[in-house]
């Protein structure tokens, strides 16, 4: 397909059906200069995604990180003891690790990953209740707090 013969509609279409294709066709009409015909919509939401996907990748390893710090302080009878609790610490380790790693590349998530440490409690929260649901245990008869109980620089060190 030339980028050429294309419409606009019909490029805002390919967003949807063919999304590699979308993206060489917005590439090709880029380089081109022919800017009317990009689809900017959907290209702007696309800069937004790719713009947060480090952002989600820290708070995902914020949540492990405190998801196994509660395990650790709560369930490790229920886990079985010591050796349950090594699996949970190591894991707290290699996401802190991550973490580092992702904010030494990326310097400006610095500022904004504690910004998220709330969220990353609220999907804590539903990997225990999931965890305490797949051992056999009603999540619903644990009270898990609210806000988190461990500070951002308790969880990062």
């Amino acid at each position: 397909m030339s980028t050429l013969s294309i419409s606009k509609e019909e490029l805002k279409a390919l967003y949807d059906k063919d999304f590699p294709l979308w993206a060489e066709i917005n590439l090709e009409l880029l380089k081109e200069k022919l800017y009317d015909m990009v689809d900017w919509e959907n290209l702007l939401e696309e800069f937004d995604y790719m713009s947060k996907v480090d952002l989600r990748a820290c708070v995902s390893y914020l949540t492990i990180i405190l998801e196994h710090m509660y395990k650790l302080e709560h369930f490790k009878d229920i886990a079985g003891g010591e050796t349950a609790g090594n699996s949970w610490a190591k894991s707290i380790r290699n996401s802190r690790r991550m973490i580092e790693a992702l904010l030494d590349d990326y310097p400006s998530l610095k500022s904004k990953l504690p910004l998220e440490f709330e969220k990353a409690w609220k999907y804590a929260v539903v990997n225990l209740k999931n965890w305490l649901d797949n051992n056999g245990y009603d999540p619903d008869s644990f009270n898990f707090p609210k806000t988190c109980p461990y500070t951002y620089e308790e969880a990062m060190s």
